[in-house]
Parts: structure tokens; C-alpha cells; sequence
């Protein structure tokens, strides 16, 4: 028997994170130019960040971690949450979801936050699959409790555990909300206004 990973987004996504995790473990200095940040001096003596028109940090720490418990956390996270999501939304959707909530939480971040602090991680977007199953759990009729509970119990870890930026997860819980709120009321073609076929 052939072992087969199904070639979804979701699961390239988590080779993506793996392996950028385990190149910055080769090539530290990388790092610098990826993670988030409003404007900030750094070891090159100049000022640098999203304010200095380095808007590519918005989108690029999301696939950064700050340790392998954070990147093993948010995978595990991520392929609970997307996989459905995934199958939901189809790839594009899903896509626009991720990316969407990423950023959000991204501007949440850098707007809230002291403007050199540093950002990483790909919570936004997960917190944004959050706020999506609220919206479609509220749609179908589902138990959310469970859901609540979960969201309540990160976020009273994000706020008590120091270096948690809790600014980025109601961002993008927010911005995935909004997102699965217009994917309402817009159905895709064959698809009713859940998403299913």
C-alpha cells in the first residue's frame, strides 16, 4: 500500500510552513525581512517595516513561527479548520478566506500594536477559519458552544501568555466572519448559499 498525502491546498500549505520553517532554521537572517512590523530600526541601521512601504510583511509572517510548538500548534490548527473549509469554499474561495483573514489580522496588528513589534505566525488566518465556522455553524443551525468555549479559551491564553499577539487573532477572526458573510450572500455557481453542491 502507496501512502498518498491528497494534493489539497491545505496540505501544501503545511509543507510550505514546514519547509520555511526548516530553511529560516538554516538561514536565520532571512527572517528579518519577513516578519511583521510597522517601522522599526533594524541590523542593517535603517529603518524598515510596513510603514516604510514594506507591505509584503502582511502576508509573509503569516508563514513564519516562532518556534516549533507554534508551528506545530497552527498546522494542527490549520488542518482541522481548512480541510472542511477547503471542501466548503473550493480552492479559490478558500484561498481569498485565508488570505483575507491573514492580512486582516495583520493590519490589526500593526494598527493596535507599539510599531516595532514584532509579528509572526499564521494565527490570523486560522483565527479568520474561526470566524467563518461561526457564521456558517450560525447558518446551519449547529451547536456552537463547543466553538465558543474554544475561542474563549484562546483567547484567554492570548491575553494571560506574554508575546501572543491577541491584536492579529481578533483581526482576522473579524476579517474571516466578514468574508464567510459576503460568501453568503454571493453563492457560487452550483453551489447553494452555504457553499455545498
Amino acid at each position: 500500500m502507496i501512502f498518498r498525502i491528497n494534493n489539497t491546498l491545505t496540505n501544501q500549505l503545511l509543507l510550505i510552513l514546514v519547509a520555511i520553517y526548516l530553511g529560516l532554521q538554516i538561514y536565520p537572517s532571512l527572517e528579518e525581512d519577513l516578519f511583521l512590523f510597522n517601522r522599526a530600526i533594524l541590523s542593517d541601521g535603517e529603518l524598515h517595516g510596513v510603514a516604510e512601504g514594506e507591505w509584503w510583511r502582511l502576508v509573509t509572517a503569516g508563514f513564519l513561527h516562532a518556534g516549533l510548538m507554534h508551528l506545530l500548534f497552527n498546522c494542527l490548527a490549520l488542518y482541522t479548520l481548512g480541510t472542511p473549509f477547503e471542501a466548503l469554499y473550493g480552492r479559490t474561495r478558500y484561498t481569498v478566506l485565508l488570505l483575507g483573514s491573514l492580512v486582516a489580522g495583520s493590519f490589526a496588528s500593526i494598527t493596535f500594536n507599539a510599531e516595532n513589534q514584532v509579528s509572526v505566525g499564521a494565527s490570523g488566518a486560522i483565527f479568520g477559519l474561526f470566524g467563518a465556522l461561526l457564521v456558517v455553524g450560525k447558518r446551519l443551525g449547529t451547536d456552537m458552544r463547543s466553538t465558543l468555549t474554544l475561542l474563549a479559551i484562546n483567547g484567554a491564553i492570548a491575553i494571560a501568555v506574554p508575546n501572543i499577539d491577541w491584536r492579529a487573532h481578533l483581526g482576522g477572526l473579524v476579517g474571516g466572519a466578514a468574508i464567510a458573510t459576503i460568501y453568503r450572500f454571493t453563492p457560487q455557481r452550483g453551489r447553494d448559499s452555504n457553499g455545498w453542491e
